[in-house]
C-alpha cells in the first residue's frame, strides 16, 4: 500500500480535532469524508444552529460531511460504507459501535490526549493538570470494544510546567496530536496496514471522567498546592468556583482563574486575608494567593480590582 491508495474517513467535532484534520489535508492525504456531531442550537431561544469546528473546516475545504444523530443508524452506516475507506481516524469525537470502528480493512485509530493507560475518559487534559502531573502526552491506539483500552500504536510525551493552565496544555497537545496522527499513518502504510502495537497494561490507573459543574467546586480543606493545581486544571474553562459568603449571610458564586502559591501558614479554612493589592484564601495548610477571579454577573478581574469594590473583606469567607 502507498499513500495515494489510502482512503481516510476522519471523525471529530471540536477545535482540538481541527488541527489533525488540517494536517491530513495539508499533507495531501485523501480524506474522503468527515463525520462530526450535528449542529448545536445556540442563542437565547436555541433558534440558531452552530456547526461544529470540524464541519466548518471540512466545508471550507470541500470535504463531504456526515452528521449522524445515531451512529448505528442503518442509512448512516451504509453511506459511510459507500466511501470505501481503508482507515478511520478519530479525534475528540464520541463512542463508536463496532459496526463503525471495525468497518475499514485497516481499522480505526484514535488520537487520545494522554499517555494511556493513564487518564482514560472524556477529560484527560483537565485531570492531568488537576492531579499535578509534570508530564502528559498523546497516544494513538486502535479502537476495540472497551473505552480507550485498545492496542497502542504510538505515544509522544508533553511536559507540563508548574505554572501552566489547561489552555496551555490543550494547545500543546492539539498540535502534538496532529503530529502523532501523521506519524501513525506513516507506520500503518509502511506496515501494509498492520503496524506493531502494544497491549495496554498498568496498575493504579487514574481516570479522566467528564467534568460537570459540581466537579469544579473548590474544596478549601485540601492542601494549598492541590487547590492551586485544581484551579489551573479548570482555567480558563469551565472554571473552578467557590461560594463567597458576605457579612449579611448572602452567598455569591465566585470563579477563580489564577492563583499563586505562598509560604504563609493557613489561618482557618476558607478565611479571606487581604492587604492593599493582594487577596489570599486560607486552604488546608497554607494561604493561597488569588490573582484572577470573577463574581457572578461581573467581568473577570484581577485581585486589586476586586478588592477596590469590596469593603471589610475580612468579614467574608468562602466555602
Amino acid at each position: 500500500m502507498n499513500k495515494d491508495d489510502l482512503r481516510i474517513v476522519f471523525m471529530g467535532t471540536p477545535e482540538f480535532a481541527v488541527a489533525t484534520l488540517q494536517a491530513l489535508v495539508e499533507n495531501s492525504y485523501n480524506v474522503v469524508a468527515v463525520v462530526t456531531q450535528p449542529d448545536k442550537p445556540v442563542g437565547r431561544h436555541g433558534s440558531v444552529l452552530q456547526p461544529p469546528a470540524v464541519k466548518q473546516y471540512a466545508l471550507a475545504h470541500h470535504l463531504p460531511v456526515l452528521q449522524p444523530v445515531k451512529m448505528k443508524d442503518p442509512d448512516f452506516v451504509e453511506t459511510l460504507r459507500s466511501y470505501r475507506a481503508n482507515l478511520q481516524v478519530v479525534v475528540a469525537f464520541r463512542l463508536l459501535p463496532e459496526v463503525v470502528w471495525a468497518m475499514p480493512e485497516y481499522g480505526t485509530f484514535n488520537v487520545h490526549a494522554a499517555l494511556l493507560p493513564q487518564y482514560r475518559g472524556a477529560a484527560p487534559i483537565n485531570w492531568a493538570v488537576i492531579n499535578g502531573e509534570t508530564q502528559t502526552g498523546v497516544t494513538t491506539f486502535f479502537l476495540d470494544h472497551d473505552v480507550d483500552t485498545g492496542r497502542i500504536i504510538m505515544q509522544l510525551p508533553f511536559d507540563i510546567p508548574d505554572t501552566a493552565d489547561v489552555e496551555y496544555v490543550y494547545d500543546g497537545l492539539m498540535h502534538l496530536g496532529a503530529d502523532i496522527c501523521l506519524q501513525t499513518i506513516e507506520r500503518i502504510i509502511a506496515a501494509d496496514g498492520h503496524p506493531a502495537t502494544t497491549v495496554q497494561e498498568g496498575e493504579n490507573l487514574k481516570p479522566a471522567p467528564k467534568i460537570f459543574k459540581e466537579t469544579c467546586q473548590i474544596d478549601w480543606r485540601q492542601p494549598a498546592k492541590c487547590v492551586y493545581d485544581f484551579v489551573r486544571g479548570l482555567s480558563p474553562y469551565p472554571g473552578a468556583w467557590t461560594t463567597l459568603v458576605g457579612t449579611d449571610g448572602r452567598e455569591t458564586v465566585l470563579k477563580i482563574f489564577r492563583t499563586s502559591k505562598t509560604d504563609r501558614k493557613g489561618c482557618g479554612v476558607g478565611r479571606l486575608v487581604a492587604d492593599r493589592k493582594h487577596l489570599y484564601v486560607s486552604a488546608g495548610d497554607a494561604l493561597l494567593q488569588i490573582d484572577e477571579l470573577q463574581l457572578s454577573g461581573k467581568k473577570r478581574m484581577d485581585a486589586p480590582s476586586f478588592l477596590n469594590g469590596m469593603q471589610a473583606i475580612e468579614n467574608y469567607f468562602v466555602k
